[in-house]
């Protein structure tokens, strides 16, 4: 998960040589003679690494325009944390000031996608970025109750 402006940039840089990298490859695989099924064989795992790249740099551009997903019994409450940062553009160290915690431990954090954070601390967090969380309760029919 890209997590800054600077990790960002640098992945967009990436992405755009590894990009002119894979169409070098295939067309050095062309002149060889192989067979199209043949240089799909071999591009593929390049390809598969490339699309997945471009996906966590898209992810980050999704969380900059403020596109969330929603969150299922709290799962993913990380990396919303993450993402609710990344879209006000709050830095780890203007997210650890306002906590009054060392940078290290918001980074800390964040590589480890808050797990185990606790409500009280997620609420610190969800009030140092002034956001405020609305949750929605569905109840679904026992599956009991369904069969009978």
């Amino acid at each position: 998960m890209i997590r800054s402006e600077s990790e960002y940039q640098e992945a967009v840089k990436r992405l755009s040589e590894e990009q002119k990298r894979l169409g070098e490859h295939r067309a050095r695989l062309k002149e060889t003679g192989l067979t199209d099924e043949e240089i799909k064989r071999v591009i593929d795992p390049m390809e598969s690494f490339y699309l997945q790249f471009k996906e966590e740099v898209e992810s980050y551009e999704r969380l900059k325009r403020g596109e969330f997903e929603e969150l299922d019994n709290l799962r993913g409450l990380g990396h919303l944390l993450i993402a609710l940062r990344i879209a006000q553009g709050v830095s780890q160290r203007e997210l650890a000031k306002r906590l009054e915690v060392h940078e290290s431990q918001v980074s800390r954090d964040e590589r480890n996608e808050y797990f185990g954070v606790t409500l009280e601390r997620a609420g610190r967090i969800l009030e140092a970025l002034n956001v405020r969380l609305r949750t929605r309760v569905e109840v679904e029919p026992s599956k009991e109750l369904i069969s009978a």
